[in-house]
């Protein structure tokens, strides 16, 4: 869904949510004298949502409290939009302006950017997708708002909606191949260079970490190198972006139990994130040399398929005692976090459904973090999560976890102890770095069961704002 700026009167038609606090001018916004003294009576009550029904054209009052916490408004802003899609939905609302009467473009972007995903739907397996289709089609920002703000929302829509799609499709549909072929129509639709290596490409660089997990498939595995390299780059050394791309995830020998293997179609939702924020950057021509690494396969079960005690080696020559297959993604990361060291980069920031545990540490509310990259890198990515309200909760990368996963037949095993599994993961990839390194578990919000808010149900997409508003912010560093 894409949000157009008008400059002009409020369409013909259109319902209209007015963003106001008790001082804002309800002049001009189609409302008679009761109406006004009755909105502003309601606002004086601190009441949230007003509604006025004008023979069949809605107008609603959203009220903003400008005195909040900016980043706390805004999100309260984004939910506040949430809960108002319920009213369109049922309403059958074809098409709404978001009128902004506070003065406050970031409040009216958010308002807007919270409606517009809540409209996602997933219905492409739907037999009658009519029945089900969301009436919101049309969405439109009137007020103090630049172009560019809205040109930046639009082109980050698309890329969480893009993510979000991605991550739903069955395993039947995206598989290695599939996934990145589906990244090569990316590059070509937003301008950024897309390359994929096939199996004979992974076997002749050793990545025998992708090359062990696919054992037991019968789909090839790709290795995917997205690239965004614009002339006017700020950056002489790269930005790398890695993303897990497990297509599906059974555990392996170390076979998932109950209803855990239900949803692992979304074990390459890392792969989808940093994709569609490398489309993001691209179509918004961010002046910011960035390359995305992908390795992408299923985890299977076969009479081939890797077992617990086996000996693996990654493509640097490290060697892995293999203590459960169902921690495979640090596996296939291993090998592109090695790959990252031909780019010499500023930094590398890893993103993957990586472990339980930090579903365990931090739920669904935010995502697990470990950094050894310089404090006010790590500090502004934090900052950037507290703007779009995708935070990061920071965990040690302490000399201690990696005591935990040492081999007594390999250089490192691929598991540490029963606790802090998120740590000892990360410890394991930091191994493989040699630059700057921010790794992000986004195990517990990349997929959700039930909406409760704008991230909807299914893929949310979590992690294509927060690196988006990151890279936005990055030359500032600089």
């Amino acid at each position: 869904m894409s949000i157009i700026k008008i400059v002009e009167d409020v369409p013909q038609g259109s319902s209209v949510v007015i963003l106001a606090t008790a001082a804002s001018d309800f002049e001009k916004c189609g409302l008679s004298v009761e109406e006004i003294s009755y909105v502003k009576e309601s606002i004086d009550a601190k009441l949230e949502h007003i509604a006025i029904n004008k023979t069949g054209k809605w107008i609603f009052v959203q009220t903003a409290n400008t005195k909040n916490d900016a980043a706390k408004e805004t999100e309260n802003m984004r939910r506040e939009a949430y809960k108002l899609h319920e009213t369109v939905t049922q309403q059958k609302i074809r098409s709404l302006t978001v009128v902004d009467r506070i003065g406050n473009s970031g409040l009216t972007c958010a308002f807007a950017e919270g409606m517009a995903l809540s409209n996602y739907q997933f219905l492409k397996y739907f037999s009658k997708k009519e029945e089900k289709q969301n009436s919101l089609s049309e969405l439109m920002i009137a007020g103090d708002v630049e172009q560019t703000e809205i040109d930046a929302l639009n082109v980050v829509i698309e890329a969480v909606y893009k993510a979000r799609n991605l991550v739903n499709e069955p395993a039947v549909v995206i598989n290695p191949t599939s996934l990145a072929a589906e990244f090569v129509t990316m590059g070509k639709d937003a301008g950024f260079y897309a390359q994929v290596i096939d199996k004979n490409g992974i076997e002749a660089l050793k990545m025998g970490g992708i090359l062990s997990v696919n054992r037991g498939s019968n789909e090839a595995p790709t290795f995917s190198i997205l690239e965004w390299k614009p002339a006017d780059a700020k950056n002489e050394r790269p930005i790398v972006l890695t993303g897990k791309g497990l297509t599906f995830d059974t555990g392996g020998h170390n076979l998932k139990t109950g209803d855990y293997m239900t949803d692992m179609k979304f074990d390459m939702a890392g792969g989808a994130v940093v994709a569609s924020v490398v489309q993001a950057v691209a179509k918004a021509r961010l002046p910011l040399h960035v390359v995305a690494l992908i390795p992408s396969t299923d985890n299977s079960i076969s009479a081939n398929a890797i077992s617990p005690g086996d000996v693996i080696t990654i493509s640097d020559g490290t060697t892995v005692e293999v203590a459960n297959t169902d921690a495979e993604g640090r596996l296939i990361l291993a090998d592109a976090l090695v790959y990252a060291k031909k780019y010499n980069p500023e930094l590398v920031i890893n993103v993957a459904t990586l472990t339980g545990s930090a579903l365990r540490a931090v739920g669904d509310k935010g995502i697990a973090g470990m950094s050894n990259a310089p404090r006010e890198t790590t500090d502004m990515l934090k900052k950037c999560g507290e703007t779009v309200h995708e935070r990061i909760v920071e965990f040690p990368l302490w000399d201690e976890y990696g005591e935990e996963l040492k081999s007594n037949v390999a250089d490192l095993k691929n598991i540490g102890g029963e606790n802090a599994g998120m740590a000892t993961a990360g410890k394991f990839l930091e191994h493989f770095t040699s630059y700057p390194f921010i790794h992000l578990d986004i195990a517990g919000i990349a997929f959700a069961k039930d909406a409760d808010d704008y991230r909807g149900k299914g893929g949310t997409g979590t992690g294509v704002r927060l690196l988006f508003e990151f890279l936005k912010s990055y030359k500032t560093l600089n």
